[in-house]
């Protein structure tokens, strides 16, 4: 997608959208207590622009056309999806834009309109726009420990991904937000299966068992095996989902600070209400570097690697970023670590110049 196609909306436009934004938000029942009331929505010069990309994602690809997608209902579908996250640090509707736009980007770079059905690609996309619905920036560890309601609703079986699953379902379930309503029973069953399966895919407590699964299958991929695409639609989600350090440094940076905000946060929590605390969500265990080092290492090289053998076009855009990004933390990691040995010599009175 084109920088300008996000960046030539006027604060006019955004004026006129926002009244045409709350004007069809005004048309839609929305009484269910999940739901935010919108009709005193006010959209940021930013939020436009993320839905206007994320509608023009969906022309762009053909799912409007080929699925006979009303355009009136894709804007009040994806205002309500913008309604649905919550103001989180991290888990926000920025954080769901940047998932489908690396989805986007990831279906566009490897051409998967030539591999999969349109209807994966449409499951796909949803499930990336849907995959954090109504996060409440608490993560799974904590709703069980806590035994909060999500996890006794969902008996601590992926909590979070299972409510956003019902969250998106519910807002599909409003006839002005339902994108799926030229589809028949069958076709809109397959779609609800489909996303559904992706969006539990992204529970992180899985990632070890999905990898695997794939890897073991990567090396005779075969196209028309149903189980093959399932479990690549799976990786390809969980690669969107966690794929921030593949873009540059000035935007990935600002996103591990935001991580680490949500994390602290629920750390704080945790010590508050006696609960057992992660020691890499406790902010005084963990420093950018330490947080980041591991993750890129040992989750996402080896994933990404996995599908590049699938996809070797994606080694230049989004393999070797992540190795610069581990090669960068690895430096900062020395200069803290030479520091804080400075440090500990001056409180032991050691240090000699």
């Amino acid at each position: 997608m084109k920088d300008a196609e996000c960046q030539s909306c006027t604060e006019a436009d955004v004026r006129v959208h926002t009244m045409f934004y709350r004007d069809l938000v005004k048309m839609t029942d929305m009484q269910n207590h999940i739901f935010c009331t919108a009709e005193d929505t006010i959209i940021s010069v930013l939020c436009f622009k993320m839905l206007s990309c994320l509608e023009h994602m969906y022309h762009d690809l053909g799912l409007v056309k080929d699925f006979n997608i009303n355009p009136i209902t894709l804007k009040r579908w994806l205002l309500c999806i913008h309604d649905n996250y919550r103001n989180n640090p991290f888990h926000n509707f920025r954080h769901c834009f940047c998932v489908t736009q690396m989805m986007y980007s990831m279906i566009c770079l490897c051409n998967l309109q030539e591999k999969f059905t349109q209807v994966d690609i449409l499951i796909l996309m949803t499930a990336a726009v849907c995959h954090d619905l109504d996060h409440p920036g608490y993560n799974n560890t904590y709703q069980i420990n806590a035994r909060t309601e999500l996890a006794v609703r969902y008996n601590d079986i992926s909590p979070l991904e299972n409510h956003h699953c019902a969250v998106a379902f519910q807002i599909f379930s409003q006839p002005d937000c339902n994108i799926f309503a030229n589809f028949d029973p069958e076709a809109f069953k397959q779609i609800r299966q489909g996303t559904i399966t992706l969006i539990l895919a992204t529970d992180m407590a899985r990632h070890g068992e999905i990898l695997d699964s794939f890897k073991q299958k990567v090396d005779n991929f075969d196209f028309s095996n149903e189980e093959h695409v399932t479990c690549l639609k799976m990786v390809l989600i969980k690669c969107c989902d966690i794929s921030n350090e593949v873009r540059p440094m000035e935007v990935a940076e600002p996103w591990v600070d935001c991580l680490l905000e949500e994390y602290f946060m629920q750390s704080d929590r945790e010590k508050a209400e006696g609960l057992p605390v992660a020691p890499f969500m406790d902010r005084e265990k963990v420093t950018k570097p330490t947080a980041q080092i591991g993750f890129i290492k040992f989750v996402l090289i080896p994933m990404f690697e996995s599908v590049m053998k699938l996809f070797p076009q994606i080694e230049e855009v989004m393999v070797q970023p992540l190795r610069e990004s581990r090669d960068r933390y690895e430096e900062l990691k020395q200069i803290d670590d030479a520091m804080n040995e400075v440090k500990d010599q001056i409180f032991r009175g050691t240090l000699t110049l």
